[in-house]
């Protein structure tokens, strides 16, 4: 009679943490429960798991009352893959009107990726059995704090002077497909995008938090504005970034983008990757700065720029003036880009992943190497970038514009001392077989 009463109770209780929390981490242990669930698999790009968690994540836009622009099966796209396979995947858009005349029309994006890694089958004792990856940081964390960051704006919605969208970004894992696709094929390019905030993997245990702006001035000064404000968390502005995500396919069409995200942790891409991890509290405090850098953005008077406007850049340079420039290979201690002093790494982890082949140049058949000449100056900001060897007017812009917008590097040491240091690399534009490309070997396709 003993044993029944204990396996009675165990089966139907209430876990005694739940009882002290507050309405919205109960909110978000539930998104994360739906999210992890097995049934989904771990949301596999294309698969009825990601499908189920789009599913969920319109259900919950619209019980806050937001509108959905998306219809009910979600913005559907389709990937062709290299092996020629298709993969179809979806966006999810909810949207908040601004109240400014001025700015209605202008738009800030804050969005999380939907899926993960998926599963896969392994053999035990005979046995074939399905093992999955639950993605409870990466990334039913970020889903989670968005839903409620999204409750919380349209909740305050007449103090938002911009509009608003919030996406669940499919196939994210899959080269941030759906961002590209959301910018490419479904809004960007007829609409006023202002800024993106990324939610990313930001519920891991520990003091680890950072907002990445790619170096961009602007999404600097509304971090760094919070500093002076009370918040219950302050990010670590970085240079280097925590991990690659959705902001990636915003900056490639200069928007300036931020990421918030507690950066990778051991159990990232493991199936290791459970509720147990996760810390709600700091989930809750990441909700609370985030809603507060969202309405400076949203309600801030002036845009945010991509680049530094050309006043800036002429007096950085007047005041530059009179000092030495150092060749690459004569400074005491090489500047350095994201722990690599190697220019082939710059090219790879930076120049390649950002760059557009221009659709003229593709339809002319133009193809070859742009050497680029830049100075990496003591703050670690790259300056002076032009063309040392031409290809053509259109893939010389190209490369000079993501050269131009690399994060700041570590600079170079002369005895000792921070200097400016020259350096060439050369942009390589390579055209497929059969005078196409792609975006790492994914081609992206509206489904009809």
């Amino acid at each position: 009679m003993l044993l029944l009463t204990v396996a009675a109770t165990a089966q139907y209780r209430v876990p005694y943490q739940s009882t002290l929390e507050s309405p919205t981490v109960e909110s978000m242990r539930e998104t994360v429960g739906l999210l992890i669930n097995r049934d989904l698999l771990g949301r596999a790009p294309g698969s009825d798991g990601e499908k189920e968690a789009a599913a969920y994540f319109r259900e919950r836009l619209v019980a806050e009352g937001i509108d959905v622009l998306s219809p009910e099966g979600g913005d559907v796209f389709g990937m062709t893959l290299e092996s020629g396979d298709t993969l179809i995947s979806r966006n999810v858009v909810g949207y908040i009107p601004g109240t400014d005349k001025s700015l209605a029309g202008h738009f800030v994006v804050i969005g999380a990726r939907l899926d993960n890694l998926g599963s896969y089958s392994m053999t035990v004792d005979g046995e074939s059995r399905k093992v999955f990856y639950p993605g409870a940081v990466g990334n039913a964390s970020g889903v989670a704090v968005l839903v409620e960051l999204a409750r919380q704006i349209h909740t305050n919605s007449a103090l938002c002077r911009r509009s608003v969208m919030i996406v669940g970004f499919g196939a994210s894992t899959a080269n941030f497909a759906g961002a590209w696709y959301f910018i490419n094929r479904s809004y960007g390019k007829d609409t006023a995008i202002d800024a993106m905030l990324n939610l990313d993997m930001v519920g891991r245990e520990g003091d680890e938090f950072y907002a990445y702006t790619s170096s961009n001035q602007d999404m600097d000064g509304y971090v760094e504005a919070l500093k002076n404000t009370l918040q219950p968390i302050y990010p670590a502005t970085v240079t280097w970034e925590p991990y690659p995500s959705d902001h990636r396919a915003f900056y490639a069409a200069e928007i300036p983008s931020v990421m918030l995200t507690s950066g990778r942790y051991p159990e990232h891409n493991q199936t290791k990757d459970v509720e147990d991890i996760l810390d709600y509290e700091k989930m809750e405090k990441v909700l609370e700065y985030a809603y507060n850098l969202s309405l400076s953005i949203i309600n801030s008077g002036q845009t945010p720029s991509f680049r530094e406007d050309p006043e800036t850049l002429a007096k950085k340079s007047r005041s530059d003036a009179g000092q030495g420039i150092y060749a690459f290979t004569e400074v005491d201690y090489k500047p350095t880009f994201l722990g690599s002093s190697n220019p082939a790494d710059f090219l790879e982890k930076w120049v390649y992943r950002y760059l557009k082949y221009p659709k003229e140049a593709v339809d002319a058949g133009v193809h070859g190497t742009v050497f680029v000449n830049f100075i990496i100056e003591p703050d670690g900001n790259v300056s002076s970038v032009e063309v040392e060897k031409s290809v053509s007017e259109a893939l010389d812009a190209e490369a000079v514009k993501v050269v131009a917008a690399s994060p700041k590097w570590k600079p170079a040491y002369v005895n000792g001392k921070k200097v400016r240091c020259a350096l060439t690399v050369g942009v390589e534009f390579r055209l497929a077989k059969g005078g196409g490309f792609g975006i790492n070997g994914i081609v992206i396709k509206k489904k009809n």
